[in-house]
């Protein structure tokens, strides 16, 4: 066993037996344990578990890889996200934790005083939730097929059955503590290294200031910005420009933004999470204090990003652009390379038989043909998945194997802690909204709590089933979770909050309409979907065939909310208003006690 494997099952098993220890520590007594922690969870600690359910695999893992490779472009995750954070904190959590009620569909159902608000809910939830659970897993797979020298289909299920002891066990408030330990793994996992890697190419400790500090080379300063010297090395190897490079049309970097957002702001595993806390009050807290909590990992994505990118590009172009120093000779390719062209998700092809390794963007004509006087065949990187580059930044930068086992460690929190909250979301859809909401309202809590368990087992059954063959359109990107989610969930919660007249048949109308609309768009286009990451050249994202106004699927759930709303808003004109004490209920949910009171009114 090599130096690195002890100390990544070390690390891995250690982090494993915390979570385990939670688990039997904070085991759920009752159904209000199960599904909102006893409902007594401190805000601090409520905005760190917030903090570990939010930031998945897609913010470890894929995040920084797609900052890395579209440049600028990858902005649209940072803005999106945290964009939709401050939509719930300010628009939906204090609300719903007003409100009073478990979960999301069971909110929408009372509102809507409908028991097929209710189902439809539950609908757009579990679809919402299962594509996103794909990706977590996925992450799973990754992390353990690459460093814990098992097959990918083995590490799923390690990790389903890592999530099955603490979540079936603890429920919410099982999950909710075990979060907290792994937000503390993943965010000293995601800054560690970057802090390593800053010093080495900056001299400045904090990554967020190096990523616009000077560039140094071997201890020597080179004249120019780090982000300066990375815009020279892309465009000499004909790629475009880093920090201007945009992920298609504008167009579809602002509907993909705010796409974002709004799923953000209607993910239920999310919105459950401030139902766990005391007071109304302590919902606002607890949203502030995830956002700083996130803001630690998402202010330090675009400088990992940006320096995983210029030190593989070093790691590969070791000499002038065009001579025959200038690429890597494939047989003397570094170990890291190996190690990770053993999974698949790194692949180089001799297409000249030169036996080096070129890399440059083959599709810039006025590139091409200087790299054909070279005698260059094409870009022979044809397989980099922007998976990688997280897990392989320390492998690449040359880091301690410490490192690099804190590393996997964090990658898995973060698709642990968010898998968790996930199949909690669906778990607590069907026992509670579905068993006891609608088939059986007088069942005994013993037997609803039994039902969680049971839901939980099965959830965690369909994620692994799924994790291991994802479906195809699903497969490429969790973005198309938060489309759902923005297309069906966010506009429904909007209009119960604050449009006191919108009724049942408006609501069903308008989830059905943005799902079913969002939904044909992206199985229409699922073979053309533009996030799966398999090259170093992105490609041109707005030119998609038959794409609406060159908006990709990931990006279409903006248009499905807006869809969404102009159904809900056209039946609700053809349907009696919603019943007195519905109305007055929004009021009650809306307005502050005792508002008025000094002036009489």
């Amino acid at each position: 066993m090599t130096a690195l494997e002890i100390w990544t099952y070390s690390i891995v098993g250690l982090t494993f037996a915390t979570y385990i220890g939670i688990a039997v520590w904070s085991r759920a007594k009752s159904t209000s344990d199960f599904y909102v922690a006893g409902g007594g969870v401190n805000p601090v600690a409520n905005g760190m578990a917030t903090a570990a359910d939010w930031m998945s695999a897609a913010s470890f893992i894929s995040m920084a890889g797609m900052i890395a490779f579209n440049g600028y472009g990858g902005s649209v995750f940072l803005m999106g996200w945290t964009g939709g954070y401050v939509l719930l904190a300010l628009l939906l959590a204090p609300y719903l934790r007003k409100f009073g009620k478990f979960t999301v569909p069971e909110f929408i159902g009372d509102r809507y005083y409908s028991q097929t608000a209710r189902v439809v809910a539950v609908v757009c939830l579990i679809l919402a939730s299962v594509t996103y659970v794909i990706g977590q897993m996925t992450g799973i797979g990754v992390a353990f097929g690459r460093f814990l020298g098992v097959s990918y289909e083995m590490g799923i299920l390690a990790g389903m059955g890592i999530v099955a002891i603490y979540a079936i066990m603890g429920g919410m408030k099982g999950i909710t503590y075990t979060q907290i330990a792994q937000y503390v793994v993943l965010i000293f996992a995601y800054t560690i290294p970057a802090i390593f890697i800053s010093l080495n190419l900056t001299g400045n400790p904090l990554p967020q200031l190096g990523l616009g500090g000077e560039y140094m080379r071997d201890g020597v300063s080179s004249g120019m910005t780090l982000l300066a010297k990375l815009d020279q090395v892309v465009t000499d190897l004909g790629f475009k420009e880093y920090t201007t490079q945009v992920m298609g049309s504008s167009l579809n970097m602002f509907v993909y933004t705010l796409s974002l957002m709004i799923g953000t702001a209607g993910l239920p595993h999310v919105i459950i999470r401030f139902f766990t806390v005391p007071k109304v009050r302590d919902a606002r807290f607890s949203a502030g204090w995830a956002l700083v909590f996130i803001a630690i990992l998402y202010t330090t994505a675009p400088a990992v990003g940006a320096m995983a990118r210029l030190n593989l590009i070093d790691t590969i172009q070791i000499g002038p652009i065009g001579s025959e120093q200038g690429n890597l000779v494939y047989d003397d390719r570094p170990d890291w390379f190996k190690r990770w062209e053993a999974t698949g998700l790194l692949k180089w092809e001799d297409k000249n038989d030169d036996g080096r390794i070129q890399y440059y963007n083959d599709q810039n004509p006025e590139f091409a043909a200087k790299a054909e006087e070279w005698g260059w065949r094409g870009n022979e990187m044809v397989t980099v998945n922007n998976d990688i580059i997280v897990l392989a930044n320390p492998e690449i930068a040359g880091l301690p194997d410490w490192v690099i086992a804190l590393v996997v460690a964090g990658g898995l929190a973060a698709a642990l802690s968010t898998a968790a909250g996930l199949l909690l979301a669906i778990s607590s859809a069907i026992s509670h909204d579905l068993l006891k909401g609608v088939f059986m309202p007088h069942i005994s809590e013993k037997r609803e709590l039994l039902a969680g368990r049971l839901a939980m087992i099965a959830a965690i059954l369909l994620a692994g089933y799924l994790g291991i063959n994802p479906p195809g359109f699903a497969a490429g990107t969790v973005a198309i979770a938060f489309g759902l989610a923005a297309s069906s969930l966010f506009p429904a919660l909007m209009m119960g909050i604050f449009a006191k007249r919108m009724n049942s048949a408006g609501a069903v109308a308008g989830m059905i309409a943005g799902l079913v609309v969002t939904l044909l768009y992206v199985f229409q286009h699922k073979g053309i979907l533009f996030i799966q990451g398999t090259s170093f050249l992105a490609p041109d994202l707005g030119m998609g065939a038959n794409w609406f106004f060159g908006i990709t699927p990931e990006a279409f759930g903006a248009i499905g909310a807006g869809v969404n709303f102009l159904v809900a808003i056209a039946v609700f004109k053809f349907a009696a208003p919603p019943p007195e004490h519905i109305q007055h209920l929004v009021e009650d949910v809306r307005i502050p006690r005792g508002s008025g009171a000094a002036t009489g009114h």
